[in-house]
């Protein structure tokens, strides 16, 4: 059985990604977009498409309204009973309560809610026990933003098999990750990105604390890191120096990020890659590396037929600087693994709980 969901946001990045990935989804049937006044009433299909590739060809009503006092209920006239949200926070803060609030579950991309009591914070392949502290009803989820997927992974490989770590890095982020205004160079570029690398050690810790009663306890990952952004349309990269508290040897580490393996609760799930982790001799490329699907690297891809494209974490540059130290670069898709795709596997892993 499909379930009927709404995209919250229409002509914004992550929420046309949504689209693309949802127009095919097994498990998903794309029966409505809201978007704000400006975009509202207009045909789906009239709305400018900022993707590689065509728009994919929707049936469905016209954009509807984000400030529509009733419009819970009207998604709920349509069947709608999940959504999906790429909203700006000032508007997510109000309207996804209030839509939870009206009997739809809410998985949401914004950061609005994130690190809140009562919504869980989930990476779908990693800590979908996290899920168990919504209260009973609808759903109200967040995934973590798209800084920190390229170190959360190879963090949690390293920690489940070594044990605490010391972890200094720096993110170098895509143009996309600030959204179609960057990414089409309409807006100077600057490196600074006040807030972020602060932001993404809290998430951290949210992600990998331990979960008892009905509040996680945050860890308190010892990571340095440093943010900027840089002059690559898509994918958000990490250089990180790992510590470990005792001598390792490099094949040990390259064994720990190649076997590791997603939750059970998201194996088989149609966005989740059958591998997370993809170890590459020698450097990561982005032109190369980014629409790794944990098999191959899709090049080209076509992100609204493979839903796994795009969906993994690729290590390289991979070696030994001391006797407790490894260096490593990492590289995710920001806009789908960081965004549309983690949001959409978030909710593949719900459905099966």
């Amino acid at each position: 059985m499909t379930r009927r969901v709404a995209v919250l946001g229409a002509s914004g990045l992550v929420g046309q990604r949504l689209q693309q990935r949802l127009v095919h989804h097994p498990e998903f049937e794309l029966a409505a977009v809201v978007g704000s006044p400006r975009t509202a009433g207009k045909p789906v299909n009239d709305l400018p498409w900022g993707l590689e590739g065509s728009a994919p060809e929707v049936d469905l009503p016209p954009v509807l309204d984000a400030s529509d006092p009733s419009l819970g209920h009207h998604l709920r006239s349509l069947g709608v009973s999940w959504a999906f949200s790429a909203l700006p926070s000032a508007v997510a803060m109000g309207l996804e309560p209030a839509l939870v609030e009206a009997g739809l579950n809410v998985c949401s991309n914004a950061s609005a809610h994130r690190r809140r009591q009562g919504v869980p914070l989930v990476v779908g392949d990693l800590n979908p026990e996290h899920l168990t502290l919504h209260a009973s009803g609808p759903l109200h989820a967040c995934a973590t933003n798209c800084t920190l997927i390229p170190l959360l992974f190879p963090y949690v490989a390293l920690a489940d098999r070594f044990g605490p770590l010391d972890v200094t890095a720096q993110s170098e982020q895509a143009r996309s990750g600030a959204g179609y205004a960057l990414l089409r160079r309409q807006v100077p570029l600057t490196e600074a990105i006040p807030g972020e690398a602060e932001k993404t050690v809290a998430e951290l810790g949210w992600i990998t604390g331990d979960l008892r009663g009905a509040s996680v306890l945050p860890s308190k990952p010892a990571v340095r890191l440093q943010c900027r952004r840089v002059d690559a349309e898509e994918g958000h990269m990490i250089d990180a120096t790992f510590r470990f508290e005792t001598e390792i040897n490099i094949d040990e580490v390259r064994e720990a990020l190649t076997s590791f393996t997603s939750r059970p609760e998201a194996q088989g799930c149609p966005s989740a890659p059958s591998r997370p982790l993809m170890v590459v001799d020698g450097p990561v490329r982005r032109m190369d590396h980014v629409w790794a699907n944990g098999d191959a690297f899709d090049v080209p891809s076509d992100p609204a037929m493979s839903l796994r494209s795009g969906m993994a974490v690729v290590v390289g540059d991979l070696r030994q600087t001391g006797p407790r130290t490894v260096h490593l670069r990492a590289l995710s898709h920001n806009t789908v693994r960081g965004a549309a795709g983690g949001v959409t596997l978030l909710a593949e892993v719900a459905l099966r709980r």
